[in-house]
Parts: C-alpha cells; structure tokens; sequence
C-alpha cells in the first residue's frame, strides 16, 4: 500500500510541475505577443511594457555582395522608430512557430517570421528573444532578428 501513495505523490507531484512550466511558457508568449500587438498598432508604450531598462537588440542579414552583417540598436531608436511610423505604414510580422525554453528566471524564445508591409511581403527570418523573470513579471532582455528575402515560404508561395 505504501508504494501505491508514494507513486500517486509523484504523480500528483510531477503534474504539478508540468502545469507550472506550462504557466511560466504561456506567461512568456504573452509577452511576445504584446511586443508585436504594440509594434502592429506603432503603440511604443505597449512595446516598452515588454522590455527590460537595459536591453539589447540587434539585427544580422547578408547584403547583396554575401557580406554579413550585425547592427545593434538601441531601445530608444527602437521605441521611437514605432512612435514615428507613418500611419500610412501598416507593419506586419506573421509568426509562424514558438520555441520556447525556460529554466529558472531566464527564458529563450525562437520564433520565425514573415513581414509584411502594407501587406505586401517584405522578407523572413527569426527572431530570437531571451528574457528575464524580473521577480515575476517576464521581460525581454536579448533580441536579435535575422532577415533575408532567400528561401521564404511566402515568395515561395508567389511564384
């Protein structure tokens, strides 16, 4: 009989966990979302809610000689670019998958993309997010995005 308690605590015990990881994983997605729901609607405010006071972001891509590069930004340039943006100009990014990773307070988030503007594609890529759980509010801490127009699904879908 004792064994029978013993396998149904760690069960019990294990559910737990699961459902807890499950949680933080939701928890972080949201943040992603909220990050993209602000740089959709050009709301910066929305954006800043999701990124830690000492950011980091950057971007890599390969120009058209294959010379590869990364440009750091900064979050003020960041948050302003969105605040700036011409009505006119309707941003797109279309998420196509989520990784995401957690272990502890710090959580890494893969999600490749499609962008749009205007609706028409523009280029491709992934982003790769790390974030922080600042004593229980997850922000973004690490971003860094790749893009290319080679080997994108949706210019594949054009021709």
């Amino acid at each position: 009989m004792p064994k029978i308690i013993l396998f149904i605590t760690a069960c019990v015990f294990s559910l737990g966990i699961v459902g807890q990881e499950k949680n933080e994983e939701k928890a972080i997605k949201k943040v992603i979302e909220v990050f993209f729901e602000g740089l959709h609607k050009g709301d910066s405010t929305l954006m800043k809610s999701t990124l830690h006071n000492n950011i980091k972001i950057q971007t890599t891509y390969t120009n058209k000689k294959g010379e590869k590069y990364l440009k750091t930004n900064t979050k003020s340039k960041l948050l302003t670019g969105v605040a700036t943006k011409k009505p006119e100009n309707m941003y797109q990014e279309k998420l196509l998958s989520y990784d995401i990773k957690v272990d502890g307070n710090l959580a890494s988030v893969w999600t490749p993309y499609e962008f749009y503007l205007n609706g028409n594609f523009s280029h491709c890529g992934a982003n790769s997010f790390q974030l922080f759980n600042n004593n229980g509010k997850w922000e973004i801490i690490y971003l860094v995005d790749m893009r290319r127009r080679e080997n994108c699904d949706a210019l594949k879908k054009k021709n």
